[in-house]
């Protein structure tokens, strides 16, 4: 069974930046295509980012592209969501997902869910 370890959330003000960071347990980040969803209460799960298992290529949902960078570190077996600009309405429970199937980066399915942690935004 993976684990999927997420950390990194906070309380920023509006323009700030977070990292978050996510740490599969059992297999390198290589072996996973990897992603990021968020929800906030109320709503739909909402795609944020997916990276591949090589790396080499990244997907991003429309509300986040050009602010959000999807990386990951194989010597530290983790993957990360760098959060730049943040909103307000980007207050949310970011999950960290991950699966084996390759496929592209626009399927967003995933066998493996992480508990979540907290990103909220004040104005």
């Amino acid at each position: 069974q993976v684990q999927l370890v997420e950390s990194g959330g906070g309380l920023v003000q509006a323009g700030g930046s977070l990292r978050l960071s996510c740490a599969p347990s059992g297999r390198t980040v290589g072996s996973y295509v990897m992603g990021w969803f968020r929800q906030v209460p109320g709503k739909e799960r909402e795609f944020v980012s997916a990276i591949s298992k090589s790396g080499s290529s990244t997907n991003y949902g429309d509300a986040v592209k050009g602010r959000f960078i999807i990386s990951r570190d194989g010597s530290k077996n983790t993957m990360y969501l760098q959060m730049n600009e943040l909103k307000p309405e980007d207050t949310a429970l970011y999950y960290c997902s991950a699966r084996i199937f390759g496929g592209p980066l626009t399927d967003y399915t995933y066998d493996y869910w992480g508990q979540g942690t907290q990103v909220t935004v004040s104005s």
